[in-house]
């Protein structure tokens, strides 16, 4: 009995590494991905705040100096460039579903325009608030 043929699979690019080459693509999707669940994150700060705000002045303490303190500040900074990216790769799907960019050069070129983008979108955020 011979023995089956392998079937050469593409692979995931989750086995970024010595196996996949990664593409501007794919680490623009798995950012989109990684920046929603730091998004969550967010407003789970947020909430916090908002319910210490709400039971005591102790609790509003706590809380307020953390997100007021430079960790906080980074924090904050860092998940604002998070609603950015994640808001323009939602915007790069529906101009997709429309029909455009769908070629791979444009796909790439899209890519780097949501880090390019985020980034400075988020400082013009903190030089404005």
């Amino acid at each position: 009995m011979s023995a089956p043929k392998r079937v050469e699979r593409p692979l995931s690019p989750f086995m970024i590494g010595p196996y996949y080459r990664p593409q501007m693509t794919s680490i623009s999707s798995i950012m989109v991905r990684i920046t929603g669940i730091a998004t969550l994150g967010t407003i789970f700060l947020i909430v916090a705040w908002l319910v210490a705000a709400a039971t005591s002045e102790e609790a509003f303490d706590c809380v307020n100096w953390l997100l007021t303190s430079v960790v906080g500040d980074i924090v904050m900074t860092l998940a604002a460039w998070a609603i950015w990216y994640h808001a323009l790769g939602r915007l790069r799907h529906v101009i997709w579903d429309l029909g455009y960019f769908i070629e791979v050069k444009a796909n790439e070129v899209m890519g780097l325009a949501m880090f390019i983008g985020a980034t400075v979108l988020t400082i013009i955020t903190v030089l404005v608030v």
